[in-house]
């Protein structure tokens, strides 16, 4: 073991907005350090939050910006929801707020969607949002079902700024019922860590994030023990990080800059 924790790293997980790419844009370096990785014998997993896709459609998107990879190379937020109440709820009737992406995912791990008497109710990031969905929601909510968020992100980065992400959603129904969810699965919980872990047969202190949040991506740090990078391309501006309750690991400009690093440290 070094006192580098970097370099005993042996997969290293990687956002995608704001840290891989924008919009349908590569962010510099991206492909480079990818290039980086394997000459190196590493390996790579892009973890997002993002639950309004699932991995196949993100496979699909990533092979089309210029990186092939099989659909076990994506890990989403969604999954990680839909795997946990797999366990713990299996086969219960769930209302789904979330786009019809998401609707598959859950189906495809066994569940019923219901949308008049469900079991509970999983809120993703909707695109595809309507007051109609918003107004059910929180009465299921008011009505004391349990209630699952896939992740917490406040705001998701685009080519042109930045849309309003699930974070939002969740404050609405705060608002109008006084609930926060029962659980919030993705980043920054560990559970999507370990879940990682388990699936893909690695140790957690073999595991590094890579992201462009703070709050997500760099606070995985603190729940889980992994070793962060935070990479400025995204939302996190330097000044930010100064006073911020998460402190990464390592802070680099982009990708391209952590390839750098690997090359002059292996």
């Amino acid at each position: 073991m070094t006192n580098e924790p970097l370099l005993n790293v042996k997969c290293f997980l990687l956002d995608m907005d704001g840290t891989f790419n924008l919009g349908d844009g590569l962010i510099d370096g991206s492909l480079y350090f990818i290039d980086t990785l394997r000459e190196l014998g590493k390996d790579f997993l892009f973890l997002t939050n993002n639950s309004s896709k699932h991995r196949g459609l993100y496979a699909e998107k990533i092979t089309r910006l210029g990186l092939p990879i099989p659909d076990e190379k994506v890990f989403t937020a969604g999954e990680a929801t839909a795997l946990y109440l797999q366990r713990e709820h299996a086969a219960a009737k769930v209302y789904v707020v979330g786009t019809p992406a998401l609707e598959e995912e859950f189906q495809h791990h066994g569940f019923q969607l219901e949308g008049e008497n469900p079991q509970l109710v999983v809120l993703g990031f909707d695109t595809t949002l309507t007051y109609k969905k918003l107004w059910k929601l929180c009465d299921f909510a008011r009505a004391g079902l349990p209630y699952i968020a896939t992740h917490p992100d406040f705001n998701c980065p685009t080519e042109t700024g930045y849309m309003p992400d699930i974070g939002a959603m969740i404050a609405f129904v705060r608002a109008a019922t006084g609930r926060e969810p029962d659980l919030v699965v993705g980043k920054p919980n560990r559970m999507i860590v370990d879940a990682v872990a388990q699936k893909y047969g690695y140790a957690i202190d073999e595991l590094a994030m890579v992201g462009d949040r703070l709050y997500t991506d760099i606070a995985l740090g603190q729940t889980s023990g992994i070793t962060t990078c935070l990479v400025l391309s995204g939302e996190t501006r330097p000044e930010d990080v100064v006073d911020s309750p998460f402190q990464p690991t390592y802070t680099f400009d982009h990708l391209g800059k952590i390839a750098d690093w690997l090359k002059e440290h292996k």
